[in-house]
């Protein structure tokens, strides 16, 4: 007992083979003379060898634990990116989406080409018409003498370039196209109509309409000086698009006289008459011009209205 007391209270050293202490310098307390008896030697070895096994058991834990602060220096250790092999499997990468297709690529193979084709003309008949506009305009050369015929006929009376906005004396005069007509009435009698101011009508349509159409603003106005531009002081034609400006307007005016209902209900129109009425537009305060406010009259000849006009002024109506 005393033996197991003083090993247990011995500094544990470094365990030697065979659970037995290494052999060397003897501890603190002993001296070098002095040898263990039997007795107390194979008691000694009983609790050197109960001490071993307690050491084995206990060391792992102390070995552990000793092993932190000599590994790691006390310090915190720092988070760390887990590897692919942490995060687990995968999944695939996904395709990147498809951009849907807009425009007329979204549409059938049928449609695409009809589309296709529908661009196709149109491009062809704007460059037909600029080129047409162009020659139209431009001076006197090979190509306009020998195709002058086809350009003009392809720009008037529509597509006719007017450049009097920009000329050196711009229009400064007001000027209504007025018209009457014999009609003859259900009874068959022949009756003279008052005269007609077209102008004023269309000023009339115009006045307080934010979108008023093309035809109220330019038709009559633009019929009008295409047939100044081709007749001289004395209604005689000049060149070979004089007849063709004549049958424009009396067509434009036979349509109007039909919408007013000129002659009343069942009333045909035999023949008309045009006349321009022109009055000079007055200058501002400030300037020193002095014009005439008279007004200017040119009346046009009586013109016999033929029967494909008449059914058309009728047709137009009755489709309006």
């Amino acid at each position: 007992m005393d033996a197991y007391d003083e090993g247990s209270k011995a500094r544990h050293l470094p365990d030697g083979p065979d659970g037995f202490l290494p052999e060397g310098p003897a501890s603190a307390g002993s001296t070098p003379d002095s040898t263990p008896s039997a007795d107390q030697e194979s008691v000694g070895q009983e609790s050197v060898g109960q001490e071993s096994t307690g050491q084995e058991s206990t060391g792992q834990e102390s070995t552990d634990q000793e092993s932190v602060p000599q590994h790691h220096d006390f310090q915190t250790p720092t988070a760390q990116t887990p590897g692919p092999q942490a995060l687990g499997p995968q999944a695939p990468a996904a395709d990147p989406p498809v951009p849907t297709p807009t425009g007329i690529a979204s549409l059938p193979l049928r449609s695409q080409v009809v589309a296709a084709l529908a661009l196709a003309v149109v491009a062809v008949v704007a460059c037909v018409h600029l080129g047409m506009v162009f020659l139209h305009v431009a001076p006197s050369n090979t190509v306009t003498k020998q195709h002058g015929r086809a350009i003009d006929d392809w720009i008037y009376p529509e597509f006719e370039q007017n450049w009097k906005l920009f000329a050196p004396n711009p229009l400064q005069q007001n000027i209504d196209v007025q018209v009457r007509a014999q009609v003859r009435g259900a009874d068959g009698g022949i009756t003279e109509t008052g005269w007609y101011d077209l102008s004023a009508l269309d000023g009339a349509a115009i006045d307080g309409n934010l979108l008023p159409s093309h035809t109220q603003q330019n038709e009559l106005r633009r019929a009008w000086d295409f047939y100044i531009g081709t007749h001289d002081n004395d209604n005689r034609p000049v060149g070979l698009r004089g007849d063709l400006s004549q049958r424009y307007l009396r067509r434009i005016v036979v349509l109007r006289l039909d919408r007013e209902g000129a002659g009343g209900k069942g009333a045909v129109v035999e023949s008309v008459q045009v006349r321009s009425r022109t009055t000079n537009v007055p200058p501002p305060k400030w300037s020193e011009e002095q014009v005439s406010d008279t007004p200017v009259l040119r009346e046009l000849p009586w013109w016999t209205v033929p029967e494909e006009d008449v059914t058309d002024a009728r047709t137009e109506a009755s489709a309006g």
